[in-house]
This record gives C-alpha cells, structure tokens and sequence, in this order.
C-alpha cells in the first residue's frame, strides 16, 4: 500500500490529492476515505492503493493514520 500525505482538500466538492512518499500526486474523491467521514485535514498521512480511471490513477480506500504504529503495520 503506498504511503503519502493529502497535500489538498476541498471539502465543498469533496476533492483533494494525496502526495506520496516519491513525490507523485495522486487525485481523490471523498468517497475514497474508508472511515466515512467524507472530511480529511490536509497534512494527515494516508495509506491508499491506486486505482485506473479513465485514463488517469486515482487514490482509493484511502486510510487516515493516526498513531505511527497505524504506519508501520501496513
């Protein structure tokens, strides 16, 4: 699962990126997030697989980290 952090969220369209540890941004609904909340602060590190869309990846089932051993477990 890559690691990253949401380098923008706009909480009115529900969009934002996530950019991972090599510096590739990834774009991202708010349907993504798996915890349901449709909200994340930008700044929070995530762990997110990448999804194919219409030509272009995604981030998706994106998982908010809140403890660093939420981080080492993956």
């Amino acid at each position: 699962m890559p690691h990253g952090s949401v380098t923008s969220f706009d909480e009115s369209r529900g969009l934002g990126e996530i950019t991972d540890d090599t510096g590739t941004v990834f774009r991202f609904h708010c349907i993504e997030i798996v915890d349901g909340t449709r909200s994340i602060a930008v700044g929070t590190p995530v762990g997110f697989d990448v999804l194919a869309k219409l030509g272009h990846y995604e981030a998706a089932r994106i998982v908010p980290w809140t403890t660093a051993s939420d981080a080492s477990s993956t």
